[in-house]
């Protein structure tokens, strides 16, 4: 069992407080907040300990989950690492590129485990399809969110693009080659609005769109690759595969429908993945855990926190360059 100390206990601190204390792996040792009214009253709702200062909690514990604003969480990560206590941090993993990996550098001196909060990765639909070999050669995604002044500190790039900029790279897992994007602030004084395509060297093309001033909530991705079609709505938990097989092929059995081309018969399945109800943010932490006692890779290492966050940077550079190339 892992003892850990939870840091920050905000909107979603406390949800990662919910699910700390119902993981058999971990013994929570307590929280901090630089919050301490609010602090206090989780605190005493949840019956856990409140540590008076954060170095309190390091020394009580051999990990931590920080859940703060960004701009902290170098000074946070480093002081822990520093202390050889492992670090699951939330996305993205920091506020600068530099300071990243500031972070990857100090891990080399202090071999602790660390994972970076991309919960994506843990959703029942994305889940659902890492039985079929991904190769995909056009990527379409959208996420669009009502207006909400939390986390308008930052473009909308790093607040939401940022969780399927993730997914993509875990997908493609190729260089990137080329991108090209646009945004506008509208309501705040960070972008609200962003759209990007990524042209990759295997030939993948990725064209993704992120929005924090919509009528509506959306986290939809597509996939197209070689005889496959694979359709993701993240919000609803749902899923859908079209495969396209040959005369030769024993899987056309779960066909739906025949097509008669010039190369002969091709079938066409359609496919709903069995969705498995799980908890995100618990299986992500779980998962933490488990990497600690059983020595093992975390299932998002802070080498891709720190790509993902390089890529979500070179886009916000690159429609400043474009907006300033305008005006």
């Amino acid at each position: 069992m892992i003892k850990l100390g939870l840091l920050g206990v905000g909107h979603l601190g406390k949800i990662h407080l919910k699910c700390l204390l119902a993981i058999d792996q971990i013994e929570l040792t307590g929280i901090f907040d630089s919050n301490l009214q609010i602090a206090q009253s989780v605190a005493q709702a949840y019956n856990v300990r409140l540590f008076k200062s954060y170095e309190e909690l390091l020394d009580c514990s051999e990990a931590v989950d920080i859940v703060t604003p960004t701009s902290t969480h170098f000074q946070l990560a480093q002081q822990a690492i520093s202390l050889d206590k492992h670090v699951f941090i939330e996305k993205p993993l920091t506020d600068t590129v530099e300071t990243a990996l500031a972070l990857i550098a100090l891990q080399k001196k202090h071999p602790v485990k660390i994972q970076v909060g991309h919960v994506e990765r843990f959703n029942p639909a994305f889940q659902a399809i890492q039985h079929i070999s991904l190769q995909p050669l056009f990527i379409e995604a959208h996420r669009l969110a009502v207006f909400n002044p939390r986390g308008t500190d930052v473009s909308v790039v790093l607040d939401l693009m940022i969780h399927d900029l993730d997914l993509v790279l875990n997908m493609v897992r190729s260089p990137l080659e080329s991108l090209s994007a646009s945004g506008v602030a509208v309501v705040s004084k960070q972008l609200d609005i962003a759209n990007v395509r990524l042209e990759f060297k295997n030939g993948c093309v990725a064209n993704l769109t992120a929005s924090r001033i919509s009528m509506k909530q959306m986290r939809k991705i597509r996939l197209f690759q070689k005889d496959a079609y694979l359709s993701l709505d993240l919000l609803e938990k749902k899923a859908e595969v079209v495969q396209l097989w040959n005369e030769a092929d024993p899987k056309r059995s779960n066909t739906s429908m025949t097509l008669d081309t010039k190369e002969g018969k091709k079938y066409i399945g359609i496919q709903a993945p069995e969705i498995k109800e799980t908890n995100a943010i618990q299986m992500e932490l779980t998962t933490f855990a488990d990497s600690i006692l059983k020595d093992t890779i975390p299932v998002v290492t802070i080498e891709e926190g720190y790509n993902c966050l390089a890529l979500a940077h070179q886009i916000i550079e690159e429609i400043e360059r474009r907006s300033l190339s305008m005006s």
